[in-house]
């Protein structure tokens, strides 16, 4: 039962916010266990646009049920929680049940570079720099830009660079070729 209208443990203000930092998160974090155990570690991944926004967002949804100061707002964000995971899972299935689904809410990947040379129409499409493309090969240890086979943006946003001196296909199945 509540005491006080602004304290949802205690009356006193610094014990309530002490309590509720420790308590709150505490349930938060278990909470959070408990649903990605249910739906899978797929719920922390990147692999597609929406995995990624419902990670930001179940981050933001945990913060925000840490600073609750009501139990109604603390129930409704860990239900807000609960839903997205759901709807998670439900969109992850239906994509692997159906090819028009997944053609319909993916982007799928796109050749930024070909056999070491920029694919112009590709960068100014997806709205990448060189720059940021000469970045990733410097990270990828690529000393030669005869020996780049492809640089690929991912549907996740990430940038693939894909160098040496043979490209098996299977690796770009799917992509369309320049």
């Amino acid at each position: 039962m509540l005491v006080h209208w602004a304290g949802m443990f205690f009356e006193e203000t610094w014990l309530d916010i002490l309590a509720r930092v420790v308590v709150l998160s505490a349930i938060g974090i278990v909470w959070v266990t408990l649903v990605i155990r249910l739906v899978g570690l797929r719920s922390l991944s990147k692999m597609t646009n929406f995995d990624f926004v419902v990670t930001v967002a179940s981050g933001s949804l945990l913060a925000g049920s840490v600073q609750a100061t009501e139990w109604t707002a603390f129930a409704q964000a860990l239900g807000a929680l609960a839903a997205l995971f759901g709807l998670q899972y439900l969109i992850a299935q239906l994509r692997q049940q159906s090819e028009a689904f997944e053609d319909a809410i993916q982007n799928g990947p796109i050749f930024l570079m070909w056999d070491g040379k920029f694919i112009e129409n590709a960068l100014d499409i997806s709205r990448v720099a060189k720059d940021d493309v000469i970045a990733k090969l410097r990270e990828a240890n690529v000393l030669d830009m005869g020996q780049v086979r492809a640089v690929v943006l991912e549907t996740t946003g990430d940038i693939s660079v894909l160098h040496g001196d043979h490209l098996d296909d299977d690796l770009v199945d799917g992509i369309e070729r320049p």
